[in-house]
Formats: C-alpha cells, sequence, structure tokens
C-alpha cells in the first residue's frame, strides 16, 4: 500500500479509491494509460507530474502505455477552449509524437513503456461504428463540461466534431483495456467517460486519478507553451535553469512537491533560510534531473554571469548575407518574434538589446556585427556578411 499512499498524497482525485486500492494489491501487472494531445511536440514541467507519477508505477512493475492522440490530435483536445481548434494534418500530429515519445523518454523507461498510437483503432472505425459509438453518450451530458456549456451559454460557435472528443478519448481506454488512466485535473470530464464507456462495452471500469495544474512561471494561468510561461524538460540546461531562477517565491514549495523528490523538510528549510538559495537549489536539481551532473554547474556559472550583466561566452551565431538588415526583420531572424507586431512589442517594453543598449527606436537599421538580446537569457552573435 505504499504506493498507494504516495498517489493519494500527490492526486487531486481518485475515482475509485477502494478500487484503486484493490487493484494494486492484487499483485497483477496493471494497463496505466497516459494520453497526449501532439498539438505542441515539446513537454514541460508541468507534463512532468503525472508522468513522475507513473516512472513510480512503472519501477513497482506495472505497464505504462503512452497514447499519442495522432488521430484525436486532428480535432484538439476541446478542454478549457473558449474557441474551436484549428485542425492539424495527420502528418503534422505523427511528427509531434515522434518528438514527445523521446522526451518522455526522459522520465520513463523506455523499455518498459509502450507507446501507441490512437489512430490504430480509431481509423479502422467505419462510420456505423462511429455511430454506435456515439450513441452511448448523451448531447445533455456532453454539455456539462464546463468549457462547452460557457461556449453554449455566449453563443460562441461548437463544431459536433469537437463533441467527438471525449468519445474518442475514451474509446481508447477500451482498445486498450486500461486499469488505470491519470491526467491532469483539466482532464477530468474525458477520464470519467472512458470509465464509462468500458463499462457499456462490458470491461471492467478503470481507475482515475487526476493530478494538479503546475502554475506557469507567471503565477496565474497553468504552465503552457503557448502562454510562454513553461519550463521545457528539453530545452537547453542553461535556458531551464535560468528559468527555474524565475519561479515565483510563492510557489517553490509547489514546484519542489510536484517536479522532484526532494523531501519537504529540507526544501522548506531551504524557503525558510533563503529564498534566493532555495531557488538556486531547485534551479541545480531540475537541470541535474534533465541533463545530468555535469551540466549543472555549466549552467550556474552562466546564469551567474548574465544575472551581474555579462554577455555569456558561448551563444548562437547567425549570419546575414546582407550589409544592412531592419532591426523588425532582425529580430524575427533570430527567433526572438513570429511577426513585425511582436517585434515592436518586444521594443516597445524595452526588451531588446544591441551590444547591452537597449533598443528604443523599431525603424532602425542595423549595419555592422553586433550582439542582439531579448531579455536576459536569449543572446545571439549577427554577423553580416555584405
Amino acid at each position: 500500500m505504499e504506493l498507494f499512499d504516495i498517489i493519494k498524497r500527490n492526486a487531486v482525485d481518485i475515482f475509485s479509491e477502494d478500487g484503486l486500492r484493490k487493484r494494486l494489491a492484487s499483485g497483477k501487472p496493471l494497463k496505466i494509460k497516459l494520453g497526449a494531445d501532439p498539438s505542441r511536440p515539446d513537454l514541460h514541467l508541468g507534463h512532468s507530474v503525472p508522468l513522475r507519477m507513473l516512472r513510480k508505477m512503472q519501477d513497482a512493475g506495472h505497464q505504462i502505455i503512452f497514447v499519442i492522440g495522432d488521430f484525436t490530435g486532428m480535432i484538439g483536445d476541446p478542454s478549457e477552449r473558449n474557441k474551436t481548434r484549428p485542425p492539424m494534418t495527420f502528418e503534422e500530429t505523427r511528427k509531434n509524437g515522434q518528438s514527445y515519445f523521446e522526451q518522455v523518454s526522459k522520465i520513463l523507461e523506455p523499455a518498459k513503456t509502450r507507446i501507441t498510437y490512437n489512430s490504430e483503432w480509431l481509423s479502422k472505425m467505419d462510420f456505423a461504428n462511429v455511430l454506435k459509438l456515439a450513441g452511448k453518450y448523451t448531447l445533455a451530458r456532453v454539455l456539462e463540461r464546463d468549457d462547452f456549456s460557457k461556449r453554449y451559454k455566449n453563443n460562441q460557435p461548437i463544431g459536433l466534431h469537437e463533441l467527438m472528443y471525449p468519445l474518442m478519448q475514451g474509446y481508447d481506454s477500451v482498445a486498450l483495456g486500461a486499469d488505470i488512466e491519470v491526467g491532469g485535473t483539466d482532464q477530468t470530464f474525458n477520464l470519467l467517460v472512458g470509465r464509462y464507456l468500458q463499462k457499456d462495452y462490458g470491461q471492467d471500469p478503470q481507475e482515475v486519478i487526476t493530478f494538479p495544474l503546475l502554475p506557469g512561471l507567471d503565477g496565474v494561468e497553468k504552465m503552457s507553451k503557448s502562454l510562454d510561461n513553461y519550463i521545457g524538460i528539453d530545452e537547453p540546461a542553461e535556458i531551464i535553469f535560468e528559468k527555474c531562477m524565475k519561479v515565483p517565491d510563492e510557489l517553490l514549495p509547489d514546484y519542489f512537491r510536484l517536479t522532484t523528490d526532494i523531501p519537504e523538510d529540507v526544501y522548506l528549510q531551504y524557503i525558510r533560510d533563503d529564498i534566493r538559495q532555495a531557488h538556486f537549489f531547485y534551479a541545480r536539481e531540475i537541470v541535474r534531473m534533465y541533463h545530468g551532473e555535469d551540466a549543472v554547474t555549466m549552467s550556474e556559472n552562466r546564469y551567474n554571469k548574465i544575472a551581474s550583466g555579462k554577455t555569456p561566452e558561448n551563444m548562437d551565431i547567425l549570419n546575414i548575407p546582407d550589409n544592412e538588415i531592419s532591426i523588425i526583420e532582425l529580430i524575427k531572424k533570430a527567433g526572438f518574434a513570429t511577426s513585425n507586431s511582436d517585434a515592436k512589442r518586444l521594443i516597445d517594453g524595452k526588451g531588446i538589446k544591441l551590444n547591452g543598449d537597449t533598443v528604443c527606436d523599431s525603424s532602425l537599421s542595423v549595419k555592422s556585427n553586433v550582439i542582439l538580446s531579448r531579455g536576459k537569457n536569449k543572446f545571439m552573435q549577427i554577423n553580416l556578411n555584405g
């Protein structure tokens, strides 16, 4: 029951506790499912919360099934969305899914992890089977979801295909015969649909475990790449270190608890004694976890250098085949912005520097080799080739 106690201590909800206890006590290797929406291919520390718990279950002898939603990804998970998501192509979902597989191996043991794509069964369903699946759930129940309910009340469009998403995700559990499914609290509705469908298909309903959503670096929204408030587990070690130092002070205990194995009494003592040193302690641990011991000192030294106002020695180089370029175009070519308006916002917000000097004029032309920087952690050597 040690594993059950660990799960209960870290989970938000368990459906049902008695069922989970019995399954864990059965001595039988269980099929434990986690689904991933491949709309964005980068895993961040928010994803690591359920993944780290899966690793503990894996170490206890259970089979982890990582389901990449390449087929459901063409719809896009409508959870917590106020509008229909743009569709992805099947090729895009597969490409992103491969990136997921590579990154998830940083947490799960690859040899003991089954990676599967839900197109394996969903793409084979004919229209009669789709209608049969749709008939197992009512529109009223689907509209109980907060996101659908809000959009319906606000007269915002809801595509019929979006209503199928929970059923498709739920059917994944039927196809796999899952014993347990885990996910974030934003997935509760979808996970419970799987439990309901399994019962309807004559299977024992899976136990559902939901874990908390990790707040992002802005301290407001959940961690998300689209909100640029994330710490990616596959980012360079020095970037991870710098981002860890930006975790809001009040959230640092949650970050320690949810993303590391450091005992509570240890990290709380660090936080009480010196909050800045607690941030260093956290940053070292996260870099060690995802890049190894050798990367810790290098990342910390680079951070200290940047924090003191110095330019890092190693940085990316961008060669421009011209002898002059506008600052807006340069920012975009460097990958610091995705559009003219985005680049202009960075300049207006005093977020762009050339050789350490803040750029204030968005009409500026760059005519010599410079070091371009965005904020405190993005640097690039610019070489104009003429």
